[in-house]
Formats: C-alpha cells, structure tokens, sequence
C-alpha cells in the first residue's frame, strides 16, 4: 500500500494548492482528517480537524495569502507514513511580502487514505518524528 500512499500524498498536495477541499474528502481523507499546518504548530497552537476545520483552513490561506504553494522536492515512502520535503513559496496579502520557507511534511495513513498532516517549518524536527535522522 505504502507506493499508494506517496500518490495519494502527491494528490493532497495539488488538491492544497488549489484549496480543493472537496476532492480532499471525497477521494483522499478521513472524515476526522486533522491538518496541522507548520505556522500553528511553530506557535504551538491546535489543529483544523474535519472537513469544517480543513474549509476553515482554505478560508484564513485565501484571507492572508495573495498565494501560497507548497512546492515538494521530495516525497518518502514511510509505509504508512509519507514524509514530504520541500518549500513553501507565496506573497502575503496585504504586505506583498514573498515568502520562500524550507519545509517538511508528514501524511499519516489509515488504509488507503490520510488523517492526518503535519508541517513543520524545521526539517530536523520533522525527521526526529518520523524516527529519521539528517
């Protein structure tokens, strides 16, 4: 299953960068998906859980961000985790400011579909969850 895991979370990035929250729960997530993305984590702040949280989610990218892209360099094959490796490139919204931050992912599974995503701004960290060193 695990090869399908890295298409799915191929798949979960471009439905991301369209903010196409439906193809998201139809096709690739769990009802209780939780989205944790790396700016709430790096202020230790909670989740988008759900369809309503990953709507909201879209919402406050759409409401802050001209555009924001995650652009993967590398996806890893975990089994039933993906690890994705890459960088986060956008222009704010009311500054015009662009932004181009090194980042990495995990997509955690359950069967053939993910429920979970972390990000984290420092790679090190995300490697240290997976149980992977540098």
């Amino acid at each position: 299953m695990s090869a399908e895991n890295v298409e799915i979370a191929k798949r979960v990035t471009d439905a991301y960068n369209r903010r196409d929250v439906d193809t998201v729960f139809a096709e690739l997530a769990t009802p209780d998906f939780e989205w944790w993305p790396a700016l709430t984590r790096a202020y230790e702040g909670g989740c988008y859980r759900g369809r309503e949280g990953a709507e909201r989610f879209a919402a406050d990218t759409r409401e802050n961000w001209e555009e924001l892209q995650s652009v993967a360099e590398e996806y890893r094959d975990l089994g039933d985790r993906v690890l994705l490796l890459g960088r986060l490139k956008g222009r704010g919204k009311g500054s015009g400011a662009p932004v181009d931050q090194p980042y990495a992912a995990i997509f955690d599974f359950r069967g053939d579909r993910t429920w979970r995503f972390r990000a984290y701004f420092d790679r090190a960290e995300a490697l240290k969850a997976v149980g992977l060193e540098q």
